[in-house]
């Protein structure tokens, strides 16, 4: 299935992008969140607030061992990510419903810079003040009764997005 060794992985050029999930309080959802980073070559995940970090049996459960391999960082406060990540070149997104958001199709990036995108909590989503910090938000576009979805579902549509959008051998 030609698939890669941690090693391997270490040393593939990876998607200009760090996913940042902001007091994402679900292990499962934090496991599944590093598995789809893995999965394209994410370059990393900062976990910030109450988010947990590795090694934890729950994480592991939905990683299945993608937390050894994906690089992570935990800070206290999203803040302190947001500002790490600015001085670091990242144009920022957080994905969440806000007047003024780029709707996902529309989104539209420059495959010379590097990007992060922020995901919130389950029930309160991306603080407001990170929100405000950030460079812009990332809405998808929903057409049910509902008006939210699971953050890892959620990471999972973005990320694929990003990676067709900014890997040239795709």
């Amino acid at each position: 299935m030609n698939r890669l060794t941690a090693d391997e992985f270490k040393e593939q050029t990876k998607t200009p992008l760090i996913v940042v999930l902001d007091n994402v309080r679900s292990l499962h959802n934090v496991g599944s969140v590093f598995r789809t980073s893995d999965a394209f070559l994410v370059e990393g995940v900062y976990l910030c607030g109450i988010t947990s970090t590795p090694p934890q049996a729950e994480i592991h459960k939905t990683a299945l061992g993608a937390e050894f391999t994906v690089e992570w960082k935990h800070f206290e406060d999203t803040h302190q990510a947001l500002e790490e990540l600015k001085a670091k070149g990242f144009t920022v997104f957080a994905i969440e419903q806000a007047l003024g958001s780029t709707k996902l199709p529309n989104l539209k990036l420059d495959k010379s810079k590097k990007y992060a995108v922020i995901l919130g909590n389950e029930v309160k989503g991306v603080q407001q003040s990170v929100v405000d910090a950030s460079d812009g938000c990332i809405e998808i576009p929903q057409f049910g009764t509902k008006h939210s979805m699971n953050v890892s579902v959620t990471a999972g549509i973005i990320i694929w997005e990003f990676f067709k959008l900014m890997t040239p051998k795709f």
